[in-house]
């Protein structure tokens, strides 16, 4: 095919569906919707400033459950720390009502987030990941946190409050603190969620998650079973393996799939 009749061929189909989206009254972005992957898609992304070089964490609460101050600071702590992202990392707080009623699955989280969303995962030269607290308990009311999708992940305050375990050891804020990190983990491919680690570190009863009690991946650390740590701290930060396996995918050593950015 000549280049003129491929180019003109081009230009009549981008009328075509240009036509169509007037006709249902959508865009082309809601008849073509952004890929919304899994989680640890966008890794790369956060890892490398080669397409992104500053990052948004959004933080969607209903009234009453905002985050503690402590668990975003950490978050941003933790992610500065393997994040290369030289125009910086920062908080956006809304406070929305979700309207969700009864428990929460993880389609209700991916459209109930994705309805409040300020703006694309992946926007210019911005990375944007959400955190969403909504009232209510997630289908499995032993769930603290879940991760729906590359750019979103939900913590249930109800759930985290119960899992405080007797005498406040841990707290509701060491929870919280936790299980923040841990979700935003997962976001990051751990464990072994978008890539092969050259370490046995993952649990073979619970894949995706650390074997490893003192790591923030460890499979305890998102359900009500982490009340067993009241003997113990509740780790809050990735151990070397988990950051070993981040320094990999970071430098291209340790191969990853299933990535949304380019």
């Amino acid at each position: 095919m000549k280049r003129q009749t491929l180019q003109t061929l081009v230009v009549v189909v981008l009328v075509a569906f240009t036509n169509l989206a007037g006709c249902l009254g959508d865009s082309l972005d809601e008849i073509i919707p952004e890929r919304k992957g899994i989680p640890g898609g966008l890794t790369l992304a956060c890892l490398t400033s080669t397409s992104y070089t500053s990052m948004i964490v959004e933080v969607d609460y209903e009234p009453g459950y905002k985050p503690l101050t402590s668990s975003t600071e950490m978050l941003i702590e933790r992610l500065t720390s393997v994040c290369d992202k030289p125009d910086g990392i920062s908080v956006e707080f809304q406070e929305v009502n979700f309207g969700q009623q009864g428990d929460w699955t993880a389609e209700d989280v991916r459209t109930k987030a994705w309805e409040e969303k300020s703006g694309s995962p992946r926007e210019d030269s911005t990375l944007r990941w959400q955190l969403i607290f909504p009232a209510g308990t997630y289908t499995d009311a032993s769930v603290l946190g879940v991760a729906v999708d590359a750019s979103t992940i939900a913590l249930f305050g109800d759930s985290i409050e119960q899992a405080e375990g007797p005498f406040g050891r841990p707290s509701a804020e060491d929870v919280e603190n936790s299980v923040v990190v841990h979700e935003v983990g997962h976001l990051l491919g751990l464990v072994n969620l978008v890539y092969e680690s050259p370490v046995d570190h993952e649990d073979d009863e619970h894949p995706g998650h650390s074997n490893n009690d003192q790591s923030v991946m460890y499979w305890a650390v998102e359900s009500t079973d982490l009340a067993n740590f009241i003997f113990g701290s509740l780790p809050n930060e990735f151990d070397s393996d988990d950051l070993n396996d981040l320094a990999g995918l970071a430098d291209g050593s340790i191969p990853i799939r299933d990535q949304l950015w380019s």
